[in-house]
């Protein structure tokens, strides 16, 4: 057996101090303030199935989506026409992604052709008449408008849940249509629904003080016209209101709640220059009429304009309480959804579950690392015992990468660690039977240390390799506890060939430096 470079201890040294500092924090479970800020403060985080929350399936509904972008063909169409003088009879939505142009007598064929094909992008003509012309989306188009929707929806709703206060929340996309949002900790889980599910779709309308709203109650709704509703005290208000939406959302830059004389909250709006510009037209358009703000359907206020508003200023009002104009606030400064989502899949982890997971898995870890040290003690005597400090350091060093990567721990990533017991120590029992074999062999003590560890090497590197590409593959196909079963297994098994291999072996040679053993207790 060579003599040791001084590198070899050293770096164990520097290793195991590391490990020490970063894996500590997570072992006193959390710092204190009096803990050194020199000193790493990070912890590993619990899972949603360890310290408890809320699991949501969402299902984006892309058709929405679709919809919305031909509402858009329908809006862009119109403002063509207007500017460039085109008369015609009607334009709307007939279909999902059909948009239906209605020519008039004195419309210029021509002219509306041209125009309609070099303004209006991603869609084709089709003259189903001469009276009668259709644009359809084009399925390029209609794939990147879903596409987006989720994505959308993605950031959307994870701009909200940052701002919502949860730490380590887990979203990500699943499939085509689907978003899966994992929110360990949770306290208010109703509160979170609402808030992730909302569309927050901001619009302002003119409300038809002519129309005859009690007809419209009665089901004989004027043409251009809509029924909505909004909260006045326990009953609901009806409004008549032009189905034309003056202005949205889309330009909208900051809420904030605010306070009235009354101390009653409500939430103050703001739009960007060009928001600002659009307000300050519709409004001075609109003296002494009323303009309905409506958020997903209801209405909210319907003031009267009593002069032109300047600035890109408005408010919400209504009776919120703090919490709900809070969370109005939220959704309006994240920004509406795209299209609606659905809850398909929710399911609720309470606390105490959580802390019985906790204990179980602290339980296995500790039974199951028992009863491995204490067999390669038996079994192996001395060299048990070096192996059982390399478990030990093994465990101590994945807790250390853990917590530096701000990794999410898992009831499954706890059975990552418990396989990892038995692993870590797998391939020590491999050197350590080689070993004997050379012994049996004839060889000395030290030259069968030496080959042991050789002859070794090739078959623990292989079956690690083959175990570190299953858990690979487990990360990028898995979702959720898989992942972090994963991860676990994948920084266990790195961190078992250094102490296996590297570390047990620098120890037995610093102890048989200056010894020429005639056997070996093994």
């Amino acid at each position: 057996m060579r003599q040791v470079p001084i590198w070899k201890p050293l770096l164990l040294l520097l290793v195991g101090l590391l490990s020490l500092m970063y894996a500590l924090p997570s072992l006193l479970g959390g710092v204190s303030e009096e803990w050194p800020d020199w000193l790493p403060g990070k912890v590993i985080h619990q899972g949603l199935d360890l310290q408890g929350g809320l699991y949501l399936l969402l299902h984006v509904h892309t058709d929405k989506a679709v919809e919305q972008a031909s509402e858009g063909v329908v809006d862009e169409v119109r403002r063509v026409m207007r500017e460039e003088k085109l008369r015609y009879r009607g334009v709307s939505r007939i279909s999902q992604e059909e948009v239906e142009v209605k020519l008039s007598d004195r419309s210029d064929a021509d002219a509306m052709r041209k125009v309609l094909s070099e303004n209006i992008l991603n869609t084709t003509l089709t003259e189903e008449s001469a009276t009668l012309w259709k644009l359809t989306l084009i399925k390029d188009e209609i794939t990147r408008v879903r596409s987006a929707a989720v994505e959308q929806s993605l950031k959307t709703i994870r701009s909200r849940i940052d701002q919502f206060g949860v730490s380590e929340p887990t979203l990500q996309k699943q499939g085509d249509e689907r978003i899966l949002i994992q929110l360990p900790g949770l306290k208010d889980p109703a509160r979170a629904k609402a808030l992730i599910g909302r569309t927050a779709r901001l619009e302002f309308k003119m409300v038809d003080d002519k129309g005859d709203l009690s007809s419209a109650l009665d089901g004989r709704i004027p043409p251009g016209d809509m029924l909505l509703y909004g909260k006045s005290g326990n009953a609901n208000q009806p409004y008549l209101l032009k189905k034309r939406t003056v202005m949205t959302g889309e330009n909208l830059k900051d809420a904030r709640v605010s306070y009235d004389q009354y101390n009653m909250p409500y939430v103050a709006v703001a739009f960007d220059r060009k928001g600002g510009s659009k307000f300050a037209r519709v409004t001075g358009e609109n003296v002494k009429k009323r303009m309905a703000i409506v958020l997903d359907g209801t209405v909210y206020s319907a003031p009267v304009i009593q002069e032109k508003i300047e600035g890109g200023q408005a408010r919400i009002t209504g009776s919120f309480s703090p919490e709900e104009a809070h969370d109005l606030a939220i959704v309006l400064r994240a920004g509406a959804l795209p299209a609606p989502v659905t809850i398909m899949e929710e399911r609720t982890v309470g606390p105490t579950l959580g802390q019985d997971s906790v204990d179980q898995g602290l339980i296995s870890v500790l039974i199951g690392g028992a009863l491995v040290l204490v067999f390669m003690i038996l079994y192996y005597k001395g060299f048990g015992l070096v192996a059982n400090l390399a478990v030990v350091v093994n465990v101590m060093i994945l807790m250390a990468i853990l917590a530096a990567m701000q990794a999410t721990l898992t009831l499954p990533g706890i059975a990552g660690a418990v396989l990892l017991l038995g692993m870590s120590v797998d391939a020590n029992v491999l050197i350590f039977e080689r070993i004997r074999e050379e012994l049996r062999l004839g060889k000395s003590p030290l030259a069968a240390i030496d080959h042991g560890y050789n002859k070794a090497f090739s078959t623990i590197m292989d079956a690690n390799i083959t175990t570190l590409i299953t858990a690979i593959v487990l990360f990028q196909f898995g979702t959720g506890p898989v992942r972090g079963f994963a991860v676990t297994l994948s920084i266990g098994l790195m961190a078992s060939m250094f102490t296996a291999i590297f570390m047990t072996r620098v120890i037995i040679a610093l102890y048989f430096k200056n010894r020429r053993p005639k056997a070996l207790s093994i």
